[in-house]
């Protein structure tokens, strides 16, 4: 919600409002952006640790400071690398772009182009609350004719140094001329009178899903548009951004995640066009054959290395040097002077009258981005440049093996291992509730040592062979009561459960261990330093049978949620920085209380997962019915399946992988559609997905563990059989070792190579590893 004067509320926000009052804690809040609305720096974007966005406009600057200094100290956030500090919430969108590392983090490919071009845009003011200035994300294919689309061809890719309006030559030819006899005193010259990101264009691509329809409807009169404006293909829509001088409009960012904005899935009567043909679902490239698939195309597209090579060019037109300027006239890159960043002074504004005109032109004709660069972006490295050696053959699967003294299995494996932890930690969880902390190498690469290791002794520490992963020195060798204490969950579980993977998390830098399935009907927060239960948290009426945590960053809030044999689902927030389950106020000492207690199964609760980001909640239980609600909530979709919901897991693209029986695997959409499903060989005793999102991995109990693509649904690989089953995985942050928890006892550490899966390089991979090895001739 947006308020202007303090009093006078923005009247057409309301309707889309589902309370006009609304609390916030301050505690939750952890990042604050200065924003602009009407192109006047008098609004703030509030960002709370349950990813809820909250955006407020104020009467002048002073009321924005004023209002900075009230709030809490926490800038914009570490996640863009920058000092927590008022300070930082005050800076212009260059000082932020300036002051961040994510340039140099794109530059080394730590992060992808999809998370680098939503960061410029968060930085340079566009926002979800403000349709006039909304994320703005690149065109970057051409063909939409063909069959089948090759992503490693250049001519199906856009020239991305043009702005859209100039990428046909008649069109720059046409715009430019316009530039050049540009004859009135009291309008600066321009090529485009519409901007690239408008309210009418953004609301074009989504208006078959609410709120956006509610949008467009009230946009238009209370009607559709004519079916001939509506968006009807893509094909068709790229073709009139060629063509047609009123249309120069770019992407948004759900172009590549939201399959649901392709289907007209709530039948709105949306006409028939002059050719007859009915308006309905936006017809796709024939290279697609659904809108999950076009989705992930499009997005290996974005991450492709010809998108990469050239994205700071684009970069440079939308928030770099060629947006205003002698650059952007050269350019042809010239908008309406009201669309810019300081073109007007509302205050100066004489009449009622002119002041609505202008405001009606900036609202309704878009806003160009801060400018966050005054000269060239550097360019990203090339995935070639990098790493030339990244398509060699791996010679060995298999890099270590570590055996505990203990004979338990290890049922929960955990790799804390992101480069920015001070000390990265696989976290081990044995059957009999022993927990380890074994040391992780992140300097180790494949290659460093002559040979794989197989180290059955932990106490070996002589160095003679490099490995990645180090046992706890706590349990190496000893056996006393006393260490054992603090390597120990405490109370044994409930007779009734059998100890798996679903009933442990950690938090990312292995402080803590979170465990459920105690007969006392709590689960329990451990210190995994001293083995000390830190929190006994209590919500459920029968034994908590499975827990899972939301995606998080070191010390940040997470949620946390609990199933249970009392067939209820409870939603609890994790303080990361205080590090308790917080209370109603999410302050120290207060007793633990849920956020939600979601409801709707009929059997006890088996597998669970949730997603901040997605603001999902995800349940599975032992009927086979899977519910999804929200963080607020709201039951959104139910799915009935056949067999025991054995676990879940999704991917950042809202891909639902569920795992029934312990056999067959079933991918849906968030929408509850299902997309595809296998069955499996041998029994699956656990899975995780990567965390891009594009691959499962799994471990069986035939001592398996084998490489699925998420979608379309496939098998890519499986490691030689090892002679005990598998228990859990998981992946190291680098993507290059997966990890598995055995039944022996034992950790295993496998080589992972997922660039000879990967969709983009594979036939690069496949080339390079059936030319023959030429062998060194002596000089």
């Amino acid at each position: 919600m947006m308020m202007r004067d303090g009093k006078d509320i923005y009247q057409k926000v309301l309707k889309y409002c589902e309370t006009l009052h609304a609390r916030w804690n301050l505690l939750e809040i952890r990042a604050i952006f200065l924003r602009r609305f009407l192109l006047q720096n008098v609004a703030l974007e509030l960002f709370l640790a349950t990813r809820t966005a909250i955006m407020f406009a104020f009467n002048d600057e002073e009321t924005v400071k004023k209002v900075v200094y009230q709030l809490p100290r926490v800038g914009v956030g570490v996640k863009y690398g920058l000092p927590q500090s008022r300070k930082t919430s005050l800076m212009t969108p260059r000082q932020l772009f300036k002051h961040s590392d994510m340039c140099l983090k794109w530059q080394k490919r730590e992060i992808s182009n999809f998370d680098y071009l939503m960061f410029l845009n968060t930085v340079a003011g566009r926002t979800f609350n403000d349709l006039s200035q909304y994320p703005v994300f690149p065109w970057i294919l051409t063909n939409y004719t063909s069959d089948t689309l090759d992503l490693n061809v250049a001519a199906n890719f856009r020239d991305l140094s043009k702005p859209i309006g100039a990428l046909s030559e008649n069109r720059r030819k046409f715009f430019q001329e316009r530039y050049t006899s540009w004859s009135d005193d009291q309008i600066p010259a321009f090529h485009y009178g519409t901007h690239y990101s408008t309210p009418a264009f953004t609301l074009n691509w989504l208006l078959r899903i609410e709120p956006f329809s509610t949008m467009f409807i009230n946009l238009h009169d209370g009607k559709f548009d004519h079916p001939d404006r509506i968006l009807h293909s893509i094909k068709d829509t790229w073709e009139r951004c060629q063509r047609d001088s009123h249309d120069v409009k770019e992407l948004i960012p759900e172009m590549f995640y939201l399959p649901e904005m392709f289907r007209n899935s709530n039948r709105f009567n949306l006409g028939s066009r002059q050719d007859g043909a009915q308006v309905g679902d936006i017809v796709l490239p024939a290279w697609a054959d659904s809108p999950e698939q076009f989705i992930l195309m499009h997005r290996q597209a974005l991450e492709s290395d010809l998108v990469s090579c050239q994205l700071n060019q684009w970069i440079d037109l939308i928030f770099g040097y060629k947006q205003k300027g002698a650059e952007a006239v050269r350019a042809v890159n010239v908008f309406y002077h009201l669309t810019y960043e300081g073109s007007v002074n509302l205050k100066a504004v004489e009449t009622p009258g002119q002041m609505e005109a202008i405001e009606q032109q900036i609202m309704s004709f878009g806003q160009t981005p801060s400018q966050l660069l005054t000269e060239a972006h550097p360019p990203r490295h090339s995935v070639m440049s990098m790493t030339p050696t990244i398509f060699r053959r791996l010679d060995d699967d298999l890099c270590m093996m570590m055996k505990y003294i203990s004979n338990s299995p290890i049922v929960y494996l955990a790799a804390n291992t992101f480069h920015q932890i001070p000390n990265p930690t696989v976290v081990g969880v044995a059957q009999n509730l022993v927990f380890s902390l074994n040391k992780w190498d992140n300097s180790y690469s494949y290659g460093a040592s002559q040979r794989s290791a197989l180290a059955m002794d932990p106490s070996n520490t002589d160095g003679t062979v490099q490995l990645p992963l180090t046992a706890d020195p706590q349990l190496a060798t000893a056996n006393t009561a006393a260490i054992l204490a603090r390597r120990h969950l405490g109370d044994a579980f409930d007779q009734r459960l059998t100890v798996s993977c679903t009933n442990f998390v950690t938090t990312t830098d292995s402080k803590y261990i979170f465990a459920c399935g105690y007969p006392d009907y709590s689960f329990r927060i451990v210190d995994t330093d001293t083995g000390k239960v830190r929190q006994a948290v209590y919500g459920h009426g029968d034994v908590v049978t499975c827990i899972a945590r939301s995606e998080t960053s070191l010390f940040s809030d997470c949620y946390v949620v609990t199933g249970s044999m009392d067939c209820t689902v409870v939603l609890w927030h994790w303080n990361g920085t205080q590090g308790y389950i917080a209370g109603e106020y999410n302050q120290p000492g207060e007793t633990p209380s849920p956020r939600s207690i979601l409801t709707g199964h009929e059997a006890a609760i088996s597998s669970l997962c949730v997603s901040a980001e997605h603001g999902l909640v995800i349940s599975g239980c032992e009927d086979g019915i899977i519910l999804i609600h929200t963080t607020g909530s709201d039951l959104l979709r139910r799915i009935r399946g056949q067999g025991i919901v054995t676990q879940l897991s999704m991917s950042r693209e809202c891909v639902l992988l569920a795992l029934y029986d312990s056999k067959r695997i079933v991918t849906y959409s968030a929408t509850a559609r299902l997309l595809d499903e296998s069955i499996a060989e041998d029994k699956i005793e656990c899975l995780t997905i990567t965390r891009d999102g594009e691959f499962a991995v799994t471990g069986s109990i035939n001592g398996r563990i084998s490489i699925w693509r998420v979608f379309p649904l496939t098998k890519l690989y499986t490691y030689q059989s090892l002679n005990t089953a598998v228990r859990s995985v998981s992946v190291a942050a680098s993507h290059r070792f997966i990890l598995g928890g055995l039944d022996s006892g034992a950790i295993v550490v496998y080589n992972a190579d997922f660039n000879r899966w990967h969709y983009e390089y594979k036939h690069r991979y496949q080339q390079q590893a059936q030319q023959p090895q030429k062998a060194a001739t002596p000089k």
